[in-house]
This record gives structure tokens, sequence and C-alpha cells, in this order.
């Protein structure tokens, strides 16, 4: 298994010894407070274990976060995907929270900081754009941001059976499933640097560099990628960073034909040494690491702050990167119906949330064996959550905390799966026997707003932030709302998580032809239940519109496995609305029967779950 239920929670009593240990270490160093954030060098969402300084200190084991340790007191910073998780996880007489969304960890600061007081931080683990934000509102308070040339939890952490960091092995990422050969990547960016007037770009966030060189790793859960630095040169060879007992004979072969290998341990003083050549090098102030920029400035080398220049590359897939997400979606559908199936057969009250992550694991892997492929890994932890469990958005089961599904009440499975052709991500909300008249409500409301999105059509330069309140209008009407994004990038076999562009109302990057992003409005009743319904789609070419003045661009939809219609009700959905899920619908089946991975017993569950929802002759919704 992939994913492990055994995790316990930290003992609030430990979580309070380790904050009197922690708040020592500060006096030891003369400061009155230290800002920690959920990040490791690279600026990674998922951390490996010995990277997990917010968890260790906190409690918290949310993938976003922050907290300020100040005056004795810890604050912890999250967004709305986590504030009923973090209520549950941190100890409330040591740590109070605060929603990110309100109050930033720079505007609390400004806020709450007094004069002459010293806040520290570890430049390896905030981004030069982050510390701008935090140093200019301690001067604003009259205190100090001061680096810190050692991390402080670290320091804790290291007496208190900190993790052996990950050493897992890098492989390449065959052309046949990247579409284009490294060095003809390599070429691309060269050709951008000359334009930017750089001499050199630093790449310090791992996908970029996976992309890039073409390969991959398992340092990192869930995500196939190296812990590893790379700089790209105009006129001469990348350096690339990585521990090279994480490289086989082949591996470094292969890379040695048009790469410079050194080892990760000699970064710092690799990196000085390259800027006292005077270089002029871009960085990206959004993801590189503050000491990274300090290390460059005593080198002397001149900083052009920019967009990391794979970034937008990588999220503009190519044909045979689309051609392999297509694949991989049709195996991951089939894998959800064998699961679906199972699961209404199952008696209610007899399955467990573990149970239920287990066999959906258990189905990707067979059903990517029997298409002649492997399950690399999950793309996340599988949010199965049953009840009231499901208003949690990220909910992760534990052996300690593990619900039954029920009778007459809805289940949310929020999952996907890592294989070499690419990346899936998918939720369905399941209702296990009848459902009270609340539940069907939300549950169509959060289903307009899918399909809002996935039938909208938009100019060239439209941003994510604009398309966001699609989602949400049903849900706006009855005064409801979810808070998380609609959207986020998807990787080609990579990170499940990927810029630049999202679905949000923060999302203000213009979404471009190849892209992938994911559609996943939901409605959440703490205490009660949560639903989330997401599909995975690819960002269009733009192509007329009949009787319309401009080409519009559009979604096609990657995802096929069909959704609950046992959930819906029907007089809530448009004409349009309920075309499209039977249109959909009709799709799903045609697709899933073609690829040969459903026995016959699955394929008759399936063509049940895609009959077309039919309204009585008089019943017609504009």
């Amino acid at each position: 298994m992939f994913q492990s239920f055994a995790r316990p929670p930290v003992e609030k009593r430990l979580l309070g010894s380790r904050m009197e240990s922690f708040v020592k270490c500060l006096k030891d160093n003369a400061l009155d407070g230290y800002v920690i954030a959920h990040a490791d060098a690279h600026q990674s969402e998922y951390l490996p274990a010995d990277q997990e300084r917010l968890a260790y200190l906190t409690g918290f084991t949310g993938s976003a976060g922050w907290a300020i340790i100040h005056s004795g007191k810890g604050i912890l910073f999250v967004d709305g995907r986590y504030l009923e998780q973090a209520v549950q996880q941190i100890d409330g007489d040591v740590f109070s929270m605060v929603d990110v969304s309100a109050t930033t960890p720079a505007k609390w600061l400004k806020s709450n900081l007094k004069p002459g007081q010293r806040i520290g931080y570890h430049g390896f683990y905030l981004t030069i754009a982050q510390v701008r934000k935090l140093k200019e509102a301690c001067q604003a308070a009259g205190a100090e941001l001061v680096s810190c040339p050692v991390d402080l939890v670290d320091q804790s952490w290291e007496a208190d059976g900190r993790p052996v960091p990950a050493k897992g092995q890098v492989f390449l990422q065959d052309e046949a499933f990247s579409g284009e050969s490294s060095s003809e990547k390599l070429k691309r960016l060269s050709a951008q640097l000359g334009e930017s007037g750089a001499d050199a770009a630093l790449l310090t966030l791992t996908d970029s560099i996976a992309w890039a060189f073409n390969i991959r790793g398992n340092d990192v859960a869930h995500n196939p990628v190296a812990l590893a630095f790379a700089l790209l040169k105009k006129d001469a060879r990348p350096i690339l960073w990585v521990d090279g007992e994480k490289l086989s004979n082949s591996v470094r072969s292969n890379l040695s034909q048009s790469v410079d290998i050194e080892e990760i341990a000699d970064f710092g003083r690799s990196l000085e040494a390259f800027a006292e050549t005077k270089p002029a090098i871009l960085i990206d102030p959004d993801s590189c690491a503050d000491a990274v920029r300090l290390a460059l400035q005593r080198g002397g080398a001149t900083l052009i702050e920019g967009t990391d220049p794979v970034v937008p590359m990588k999220a503009r897939k190519n044909p045979v990167e689309l051609q392999g997400m297509r694949r991989a979606h049709l195996r991951d559908g089939a894998a959800m119906v064998r699961f679906l199936c199972w699961l209404d057969q199952q008696e209610a009250g007899s399955v467990s949330e573990i149970d239920a992550a287990r066999k959906l694991e258990d189905t990707r892997r067979e059903t990517a064996t029997a298409d002649g492929m492997e399950l690399r890994e999950l793309s996340f932890d599988t949010i199965s959550a049953a009840g009231e469990n499901a208003a949690l958005p990220h909910y992760r089961v534990m052996e300690h905390h593990n619900a039954v599904l029920t009778d007459n009440s809805l289940y949310l499975v929020d999952s996907g799966g890592q294989y070499y052709d690419g990346t899936t991500d998918i939720t369905r909300t399941i209702a296990i026997g009848s459902l009270d008249a609340e539940r069907k409500q939300r549950f169509t409301q959060v289903l307009r707003g899918h399909i809002a999105v996935a039938t909208a059509r938009f100019p060239g330069t439209t941003t994510g932030a604009q398309l966001d309140t699609l989602a949400r209008l049903p849900l706006w009407m009855s005064g409801a709302d979810f808070a998380h994004g609609t959207g986020h990038g998807v990787g080609a076999y990579l990170c499940v998580h990927e810029g630049p562009a999202r679905i949000s109302k923060a999302g203000h990057v213009a979404l471009e032809p190849g892209m992938i992003l994911s559609n996943e409005p939901g409605y959440y009743k703490p205490g009660h239940f949560g639903i989330r319904l997401e599909n995975l789609l690819i960002v269009e070419e733009a192509t007329a519109v009949d009787g319309g003045d401009l080409p519009m661009m559009g979604f096609e939809t990657l995802t096929f496995c069909p959704f609950d219609t046992r959930a819906i009700e029907l007089d809530l959905l448009s004409d349009p609305e309920l075309d499209w899920l039977n249109d959909y619908h009709h799709e799903v089946f045609e697709k899933l029967i073609h690829i040969d991975l459903l026995n016959p017993e699955e394929v008759a569950w399936l063509s049940r779950a895609t009959s077309p929802l039919m309204r009585k002759s008089s019943e017609q919704i504009a």
C-alpha cells in the first residue's frame, strides 16, 4: 500500500513540551519570535518526513500553513480547507488559529510586534518574496527580521528523533511519455534566456527540474520528483546538483552527456563560486529561497527577477503528454467504475473509510496491470470521508479516526494515481442509501457549478479568477459558498498541484491551450456532510462560435466516471444542464467499455449508472 493509516496524532502533552523547548531556544538566540512555513528549500507542497517542521511543532499535518511563535505562544495560519482540521490537531492552550485569507502572517506581525523585537527565520525555507513582505511588516512595527544561519526548529528536532532524509532513486522519463527530449527542452530554455538578458537561470522547484531534464524521483510522497537544484546557462552546459547516491550508473551516464552533475551538498559553495564570475542570473522570487539570493549576492552576481522559465512551458502540455493523460484517465476511470460497482454491493455500515481507500488503491493497481501499465504511486493520500468527515475538505482518515459508511448519508472520495503516462485526480460524492432534500439540493447546486465551468467558452486572455464565479453562482444564489479554489493545474506524471494557472479568486494567470486544470466545486456543512465533484479539463485552442464575433477557447473533459444520479434533484437542473449530464454519461459509457478493462458485471453496473435521466414530458426547464 502506498497510503499509510497508522500515523497517530501528536499528544497535546508532547506539543506543549516541544513548544517549551523551542521558546527556550529562541531566548538563547536573543529572539522574541520565529516564523515557520510549511516548506522545504524547494517550496514543495508535499514534504519528505524530515522536512515536516510545522507538523513537528504544531501537530497540524495539512499541506499548507504558517506558524509564528511570539512571546511564548504560537499562532497557526491556515486557509479555508484546513480550518476544521487544524482545530482538531493543535493544542488550543499553546496555539491560537488564524484564517490566513483574513490575516496573513505579515499583517499579523505588523499589528502585534513591539518596537525593538527580533523575529527569526531560516532563509532556505522562505522565498525572496515572502521575506520581503515579512521584513516590511517588521520594519513598520519598529521590529527586526533576523536571518538565522541554522533553522531553530531543525536544531530542536535533531535531539528529538528527526527522521532520516529521503534517498529515493532518480530515473529517466522516457521520451515516449515526455514527447520531447531533454536536449530540445534545454535549447528552448537557453533561447528564452537570451531574450531575457540573463546569462543563466536558477531552478529550485523540483518539478521544473524533473520536466527540464526528463527525470523523475522518489524523494517525496506522491510527487515523482528528486530533491535537486539546477542552473541553466545560455551558452554552456547546465549544472544539476543532486545526491549522487540516487543516480545509477546508467542514469548518470545518460545525464552526463549534456549535464554537469555535482553533489547537492556542495550547492551553496558551488553556486557562490559561479556568482563570482559576475553573471546575470534569472531567479524567481516566488519560489527561490532567500538564502540562495544572499549567496548569489555575496558572490557578486547580478540578479534578474522573473518567473521560473520552465513553469509556463511545463504547464502547456505537448501532444504526446496530452495523449498520455487521456489514456491514463481512461484507465483511471475504469478503476473508479470497478470500485464504485464494488461499493454499491456492500451493505451500509459494513465498510469503513480505510476499507474503501484500500479497495480503491488495490483496484487502481489491478486495473493498471491489466492495461500493461504500473501504478507508480497515488497522486495524493486518498480523501475517504464518510458523513460529517466529508465536511473537512482535506480530511485524512487514520486508524484512530476511521468512520463507517452509514445508511442515508454521503460518502466523498477524492483520489488519484501516478502512472508513467499521466497523473489523475478525481472526486465523486456517493449516496449511501436514501438522501434528504437538503443533501440532494446541495449536490445538485455543486453539479450545476461544475457543469458551468465544463461548458464555458472564453476569450484568450481569460484568467481562472474570471471563471471561478461560474462554479459558485448556483450556491451563491442560495446563500452558500465553498472556502477553496475551484481548480488547480495538474502535471503530466508530475505534481498533482501545478502552477501557474488555477481557477480561483486568486487565479490571475491567463489560461492557455494545453494547460490541464481541475474543476472541483464543493459544499461543506460542518458537523454534517460535504460534497465535491471533480473532473480534470484540458484548455482547448480557440475555435469559432456559431453567430459569434470572436473565436473562443473552451475545455475538453479528461475524466470519465459517472456522477451519482441518485443524489440529483432533477427539478433543479435546466434542460441544457441535463443534456450535458446525459451526453457526458453516454461518453463515459462508450469510452470505458471499449478499453476492455471492465468485466460483464461492471459493464452492467456502468450501464445503469449512466442511463439517461428523463423528465416527465411536461417538465422542461429553461
